[in-house]
């Protein structure tokens, strides 16, 4: 029998206000203190998502090394479990077994040795990577030091690396009264000058930095001349030098693209490594790791027995509680594509990266500082200042009207009177969408060209959005 209502059967609640028909959406709300009323889930959403809708769209930012897509059911075991602590092992034992095993494939990639004891772990981003290896360098230093009878306190230790690091090197520097050493890039020499590094390091120096995949151009450093070199280097005094690869974009990238460069654990003196996760290796931002070749690299002082929720687990690292969503993604994407799947991936962003940089270079104005030829970033100057009455900055506001976030900024350190503008190629940029940006950087030089109003014909070179 079909059920029949009425009055009776009315909710309590019967008003349903339509989001923006509500109070809230009539009234502001306060933006620096909690408003006294709770909203419905509904309209705090909106209320939210609305706050963002004027910031760029992601997928068009070419500023950023970081991923801005994951696959749908890689965002749906991410979402499920976000809940979980990455730091507390005991009540999620099987989350800790995949982070191992993350490990184990990392270590795999970089050629951790059969006969050595590799170790890792992961963290957030590449930065606390980068925190981690240097604090075990100057660790292992000042154990070193002391047993040759070194005065540590004498002189401030310091750390090797070239001027075109990522500023989390200088973050480490500060927090933990480090000098950072570093060694100038100039025209010649747009990576580490292999031909002065060795002149920077002296008895204090916890250790040399190389990069793979410098953050302004996307060059790699020779590791494996800087191997040969500390190498050389060792056998002339007590004081032994050991390296740090930071390999926050190229640890994920050259394994499949060029693994016949030697720069990891292949090499002897190489004795830690970072990466980004969230760069190359295609999870979203939040996940890093970074890998010792053996664990007699890590002093003990720096692992920590943590009494937790009931267990004792060791951990390495500067921060704690976090989800373990991002390590969960990692894993996931190392089971879902496997070597062969981060092959192509790979391969199809540097064909984009080649086409990018043939196109702009037929524009004849601009000069090649990186071709995309290693890591797919794509570095370009204009040839002659004066032939046009516009400059980078001008053209990345305008590029920036269609939606294209490319950055301009000077160089660094003894380079830093040459303005370039940067691409960053990344998986979920296709070739179709490399043809639309073509097309609209034709168009807005074109309409830079004919224009009589100019922004930045004279200006002091400055930094253009470029974080990253």
């Amino acid at each position: 029998m079909a059920g029949l209502y009425g009055k009776k059967d009315e909710e309590k609640h019967d008003v349903l206000d339509p989001i923006f028909g509500s109070y809230t959406a009539d009234h502001a709300l306060s933006k620096y203190e909690l408003n006294k009323e709770p909203v419905s889930p509904e309209v705090a959403y909106r209320i939210v998502k609305d706050q963002l809708i004027d910031e760029g769209n992601a997928r068009e930012n070419l500023a950023t090394f970081c991923q801005t897509y994951m696959e749908p059911k890689a965002t749906e075991i991410m979402a499920e479990t976000m809940q979980k602590n990455a730091i507390d092992k005991s009540e999620y034992p099987r989350t800790a077994e995949l982070e191992n095993r993350c490990v184990n494939i990392i270590a795999n990639l970089w050629h951790g040795q059969k006969n050595e004891n590799y170790m890792g772990t992961s963290t957030v981003g590449s930065s606390e990577g980068c925190m981690l290896g240097g604090l075990a360098m100057k660790f292992a230093w000042r154990e070193r030091a002391k047993k040759l009878g070194l005065d540590i306190n004498a002189h401030k230790p310091n750390l090797v690396i070239s001027s075109g690091y990522q500023v989390c090197w200088e973050k480490f520097a500060t927090y933990f009264d480090i000098e950072l050493r570093t060694v100038p890039m100039d025209e010649e020499h747009q990576s580490l000058n292999m031909n002065t590094v060795m002149d920077y390091v002296d008895e204090y120096t916890i250790g040399i930095v190389g990069i793979m995949g410098i953050t302004y151009t996307g060059r790699y450093d020779d590791i494996a001349k800087l191997n040969d070199l500390v190498e050389e280097y060792n056998k002339t005094t007590d004081y032994k030098v050991y390296i740090h690869v930071d390999a926050a974009s190229g640890g994920f990238y050259a394994p499949f693209m060029e693994p016949d460069i030697k720069w990891d654990f292949q090499l002897k003196n190489v004795v830690s490594i970072n990466s980004s996760g969230h760069k190359y290796g295609l999870v979203y931002p939040g996940i890093g790791w970074v890998l010792w070749r053996d664990k007699k690299f890590v002093p003990d002082k720096l692992i920590f027995k943590v009494s937790y929720l009931g267990g004792e687990l060791p951990t390495m690292a500067i921060n704690f509680s976090r989800s373990a969503s991002q390590i969960i993604g990692q894993y996931y994407n190392f089971v879902r594509f496997g070597f062969d799947g981060y092959k192509k991936i790979q391969k199809r962003t540097h064909d984009v990266a080649v086409y990018l940089a043939t196109e702009i270079q037929k524009m004849g104005m601009f000069e090649m500082v990186n071709d995309g030829s290693q890591l797919p970033i794509i570095c370009y100057k204009l040839k002659d200042l004066t032939a046009q009455n516009w400059s980078l900055y001008d053209l990345a506001d305008r590029l920036r009207m269609q939606g294209w976030q490319v950055p301009a900024y000077p160089l660094p350190q003894n380079l830093d009177t040459v303005e370039v503008q940067r691409i960053v190629c990344r998986a979920d940029f296709g070739m179709s969408r490399a043809h639309e940006f073509i097309d609209d950087m034709k168009r807005d030089i074109e309409e830079l060209n004919k224009s009589i109003l100019v922004g930045h014909k004279t200006t002091e070179l400055k930094k253009y959005g470029f974080t990253h």
